[in-house]
């Protein structure tokens, strides 16, 4: 049950701080005294759209706070549960703070949550019928809900819900997989001719580096080749000069003699010694390099036709470098030839459609039998309560009719309606103003029983009634506050006498500025309002003894 609710700055409300018993709650006040600025601040803490406006005058921001005592619901204790939120023994506190640039943020037992959390939480705590609400029953699909409700068709609906979801699932992907396939084999000649060219061309990663390096060498080996030859011939000597190999071993031997009796010098002999054998050995690979230089110009037209290749498929396809080419050469291929993975994929989907269909079929049937078993007793329980409503003659009654597949089965529902008790139609058509409510606070007494919902805010659904009917609409919504938390925001004193507890909505001026209080009436007050009620601006005495006897005639 709603326990508390606490406004700061919203709209025409500067403050508010409000306890709420359980049972019926009544909430009156002059049109236009803030009674549905109220409903807006409840709204607001539980996720509905924000606005800057909603923010009051001078503020910076706004906050509604709304503390619910839910102990011992466990399919709440399970949402919280499945969205990280701190489950504090049931106790449920809701904050939304408002600011003047339209942002807002949302907080759950203090810790912050998202909109959309706070509008799904809403479905566990409360059911406000609005002032146009009756417009659902222009609604085949709350119509439905109705029926399902009253049926306790909740596991089938989930059931089916969940098949139809994956049925349409496995639909979505067999469409595209199709359009994949059929977009291989409009292409497959096309991409057949672009793989065979690339696996032609047998390419190697780092290829092309390793052809510009021996084209480099190939267009220049005769200048290369010249220049290792005259390296190798400075080392080689003639007959009138000695080659170097012949000085160094003579310095050595020299300087090793020194060295018997200068340790550096023969240090020095061993350094030149081993300079004449790295010679040596360099003069025998500047050999091996000359004699290995390919003057070939076989070989050059070779390299520079692939090299050319190389060049024509990286500008054909787009790309700067061979491993990019080899990537499309792979992807090609796993286009071509792993269609046979994909073909098995759509006969898997398929098979799945059909077991899917055939299970939707099932959970469709079966709710459609239940649908039709509880369509009788559902019609006579809601014309009962409309005949207690002083429509003695009322006829209503339910027809199912066949639908195509959703995710609710294969049925839509008509509620038909007649005053008369003749020729019933299409509730929605034929019912005036006040059979409207009549018929709604029905629908919505019936819903009360079967869905454990712990409050439920009725916005003036006594809207055309007046009279004895507004009397027995007043027990009618007394009687739901015996199991749960009922408010009803109304402006008939036949409804506001059956009342638990009664809260008034005034108007007052505070430092030049408007502003909606709410407070809680009882004794003398409660009779005078339920007397203003009665006779307008004017209270007369009769209108107080009259008031009198609504609240005694109702126990209060």
């Amino acid at each position: 049950m709603l326990e508390s609710l606490q406004v700061r700055n919203y709209v025409l409300m500067d403050s508010l701080d409000i306890v709420f018993p359980a049972g019926l709650g009544i909430i009156t006040g002059q049109t236009g005294a803030g009674k549905s600025i109220l409903l807006g601040a409840l709204s607001l803490a539980l996720g509905a759209k924000s606005d800057p406006s909603m923010v009051g005058e001078g503020a910076d921001n706004c906050m509604v706070e709304a503390v619910f005592d839910m102990e011992g619901n466990s399919s709440l204790e399970e949402f919280f549960s499945e969205n990280d939120l701190p489950w504090n023994g049931g106790s449920v506190t809701i904050r939304r703070v408002l600011g003047k640039s339209g942002r807002s943020r949302g907080f759950v037992n203090d810790e912050p949550a998202p909109v959309a959390v706070l509008q799904k939480m809403a479905s566990f705590l409360i059911d406000i019928h609005s002032q146009h609400e009756t417009l659902l029953l222009k609604d085949r699909d709350y119509q439905l809900r109705m029926l399902d409700l009253y049926a306790g068709n909740g596991e089938l609906l989930s059931e089916c819900k969940s098949a139809y979801s994956s049925l349409q699932e496995a639909k979505r992907e067999l469409a595209d997989l199709t359009a994949k396939l059929q977009r291989i084999a409009l292409e497959k000649d096309y991409n057949e001719a672009r793989f065979e060219e690339l696996d032609k061309a047998r390419l190697k990663d780092g290829e092309l580096e390793e052809l510009e390096a021996e084209h480099a060498q190939l267009s220049n080996a005769e200048e290369i080749k010249e220049n290792l030859y005259g390296a190798v011939q400075l080392f080689s000597g003639d007959e009138d000069r000695s080659s170097v190999d012949s000085m160094m071993k003579e310095a050595g031997k020299l300087l090793s003699r020194a060295g018997k009796y200068v340790p550096s010098a023969q240090t020095l002999s061993e350094r030149l010694e081993s300079l004449r054998y790295e010679m040596e050995d360099i003069l025998s690979e500047a050999e091996s390099l000359q004699e290995g230089v390919d003057v070939s110009a076989d070989r050059l037209e070779a390299v520079e036709q692939r090299m050319s290749l190389i060049y024509d498929l990286q500008k054909k396809h787009g790309c700067s470098t061979v491993a990019e080419l080899i990537a499309i050469k792979d992807a090609l291929s796993e286009t071509l030839f792993d269609s046979s993975a994909l073909e098995e994929r759509r006969k898997t989907l398929q098979d799945d459609i059909s077991s899917l269909n055939a299970k939707l079929s099932k959970i469709s049937q079966e709710l459609h039998s239940s649908r039709v078993k509880a369509a009788i007793p559902f019609g006579k329980k809601i014309e009962s309560d409309i005949r207690s409503l002083e429509l003695d003659k009322a006829v209503f009654d339910v027809q199912i009719l066949p639908s195509q597949q959703s995710a609710t089965g294969t049925d839509t529902v008509l509620l038909r309606f007649s005053s008369t008790g003749r020729g019933p139609v299409d509730v929605a058509k034929c019912a005036s103003g006040g059979e409207l409510s009549r018929i709604m606070l029905c629908l919505k007494a019936m819903m009360a029983r079967y869905t454990n919902m712990p409050t439920m805010i009725f916005d003036e659904i006594d809207t055309g009634v007046s009279g004895s009917v507004a009397d027995r609409m007043g027990r009618m919504i007394c009687s739901m506050g015996e199991d749960m938390q009922v408010f009803a925001i109304t402006h008939l004193p036949q409804v506001a006498a059956n009342g638990n507890a009664h809260f008034l909505v005034r108007k007052e001026e505070k430092d030049g500025r408007t502003v909606s209080t709410i407070s809680r009436i009882e004794g003398e007050d409660r009779v005078m309002e339920i007397a203003r009620m009665l006779s307008g601006t004017t209270i007369t005495p009769e209108a107080v003894q009259n008031a009198r006897s609504l609240l005694s005639r109702a126990g209060r």
